[in-house]
């Protein structure tokens, strides 16, 4: 069961109540001036065949084709601005970035908006006449987004013109969406403001729903749900955007480096780091092997009860590890009522030795290693007889052998 948090969905309204303030009193938007790190100084600009929306590009077209990021605002703002800085420094590395709602624009912003910008940059890129007639790589388009942004790129990830996903500080709302993850084919990456990030729960629930094979990502930093957007060139959230930008859309494997196997460069840095299925271009396997003995993928309690416990009404919980590495993993137990319905639930969980508890999501936890118990939290302690949900941690050491045991109440 997906945690939906009232803090995270009331966002929106919150982002775009301290947008309104800060044009009421006439503040500078965030990308009038020229600028970014990279070789391309950046601006942007809008289109009236593309209205609603601002356009960041670098100012003296580069020779290279630009590949399309297409972006959705945090709390779905129509202020196209809302985070200029970052798309700036994006633009100036040779893209073409496109965000949802005109310069300084008021409002909210949907999906569809998302695939407006795409179909505008393939119609230019072949448009006679157009600055960006034969400029743009048309086949190399991320679709991306923050927050409540992000939620409209998992809408449109869909697209077979794009070519991966990015979502900062975003997941999810719903298991009714799932939908959205089950049916991703291209890479994807997750870059989040670490457990102080209220959408730290919806992401990692998200990363444990993946589809198994794909290529994904997961980075976090722990700055909390603000990120670094509007800090000079998007700070340290815009230098690793353009790097994963860099790799997927424009093949540069020395930027993808940041990203693959055990050395990776973030991986020795502030980011805390997870890996799903990252190679290369060109198929050179991750640095570190997997697992000699990879545990299953859902391998079944050791000692299920058989009997509802004493004053207890009963419940399974069945541990399965989604993502092993070279000293860390990430699982989940999915916990589900018996014949009696459940007004909460309890899981024990056994690990192995040198294996510990790091990071927990939809559950409350006593203990860190050996054996733990696990409590519902108060969203999802009450399942009807035979209703499942589940909680997933992030670990050390191997996660392979825990055993987990259910009792209810």
């Amino acid at each position: 069961m997906r945690r939906t948090s009232k803090v995270y969905a009331g966002l929106a309204a919150i982002t775009v109540a301290v947008i309104s303030v800060i044009m009421a009193v006439g503040a500078a938007p965030a990308g009038a001036a020229v600028g970014g790190s990279g070789p391309y100084p950046a601006d942007y600009e809008t289109s009236a065949s593309l209205a609603n929306h601002t356009i960041f590009r670098p100012q003296t077209l580069p020779s290279e084709r630009l590949p399309i990021v297409v972006w959705g605002n945090g709390g779905c703002s129509a202020n196209g601005l809302s985070q200029g800085n970052f798309l700036r420094e994006i633009a100036s590395h040779g893209f073409l970035a496109i965000a949802n709602g005109a310069p300084n624009g008021s409002g909210s912003t949907n999906a569809q908006m998302l695939t407006q910008s795409i179909d505008w940059a393939v119609a230019e890129n072949s448009r006679q006449g157009s600055k960006y007639y034969n400029r743009l790589d048309t086949s190399r388009v991320a679709v991306a987004g923050f927050s409540c942004g992000g939620l409209e790129a998992y809408a449109v990830s869909n697209d077979p013109r794009v070519t991966t996903t990015v979502i900062f500080s975003s997941g999810l709302l719903n298991d009714a969406d799932d939908y959205q993850l089950r049916r991703l084919t291209k890479p994807i990456a997750y870059f989040v403001g670490g457990p102080s990030d209220i959408a730290y729960p919806n992401a990692m629930d998200d990363w444990g729903k993946l589809p198994a094979g794909l290529p994904a990502f997961m980075g976090n930093l722990n700055v909390g749900h603000g990120g670094t957007y509007d800090q000079p060139n998007g700070g340290e959230f815009g230098r690793v955007a353009v790097l994963y930008l860099t790799w997927r859309l424009k093949g540069d494997t020395s930027a993808g480096a940041n990203f693959v196997g055990a050395d990776c460069g973030l991986c020795r840095s502030q980011w805390t780091v997870q890996q799903k299925n990252l190679t290369l271009d060109g198929g050179a396997p991750p640095t570190t092997p997997p697992p000699t003995t990879p545990p299953p993928t859902t391998p079944p309690p050791t000692d299920p009860p058989t009997t509802p416990p004493p004053g207890g009404a009963a419940c399974t919980a069945v541990y399965s590890v989604q993502d092993q590495w070279n000293g860390g993993f990430v699982a989940t137990v999915a916990v589900t009522a018996g014949t009696t319905a459940l007004t909460g639930w309890r899981v024990t969980l056994t690990l192995p030795g040198g294996a510990s508890v790091s990071s927990l999501w939809n559950g409350v936890a006593s203990g860190t290693s050996g054996t733990i118990t696990v409590a519902n939290q108060s969203y999802n302690g009450r399942l009807t007889a035979g209703q499942a949900t589940s909680f997933g941690f992030q670990g050390t050491g191997n996660g392979g052998g825990t055993t987990a045991t259910c009792t209810g109440s």
